[in-house]
């Protein structure tokens, strides 16, 4: 099953993907998607209040942080990652649980990138806001290394999400049903 959908002007087709016997989700992944993701970063910079720097939580958003980098001539972006690296000098952590993944994840944050993030503007991206859960723990740590919070952006809202104000996105995604109908 799929669903058929626009987002920002170009059409997809998004597997449904099970999560128990009476809710699948749209999967939206840009990986490989290079028209999308080149798309969706133009239009996300469209809407995107000031900031100094544009930060995402490792994996699926980094192509669209990157893409969204490049379009704007950003020297610098950051990538939240699920856990610390041995290059890390000292870490800022939040533990976050989202949807699509099982258990519960860290997001890592090196202690020279929060320097650079001090009191600076930061837009918070993602490829998906659902829960809201992963991009509140990216808000936490952010303000944790002493950002400041610009915005939050994502080129879809699932659920009840796309009903939120204090993010930006370019569509609402729904939830579907076992029979591939989004829920009401």
């Amino acid at each position: 099953m799929t669903y058929e959908m626009d987002i920002a002007g170009l059409k997809r087709a998004l597997p449904l993907c099970r999560l128990n016997d009476e809710l699948y989700i749209g999967a939206f992944v840009m990986f490989g998607d290079v028209e999308l993701t080149e798309h969706c970063a133009a239009e996300l910079l469209k809407r995107a209040p000031e900031y100094d720097y544009l930060i995402a939580p490792e994996a699926k958003a980094i192509p669209l942080v990157y893409e969204m980098a490049r379009q704007s001539k950003a020297e610098r972006y950051f990538v939240a990652r699920k856990g610390a690296k041995a290059y890390m000098q000292g870490t800022f952590e939040v533990t976050v649980k989202s949807i699509t993944t099982m258990g519960v994840q860290r997001l890592v944050l090196d202690a020279e990138d929060a320097a650079l993030i001090k009191g600076k503007r930061m837009l918070l991206i993602d490829d998906v806001i659902s829960t809201g859960e992963s991009i509140h723990a990216l808000e936490e740590l952010v303000r944790k290394a002493g950002g400041i919070v610009a915005g939050r952006m994502a080129p879809l809202a699932e659920g009840d999400a796309a009903e939120r104000d204090d993010i930006i996105v370019l569509a609402p995604l729904p939830l579907f049903g076992p029979d591939g109908k989004p829920k009401a």
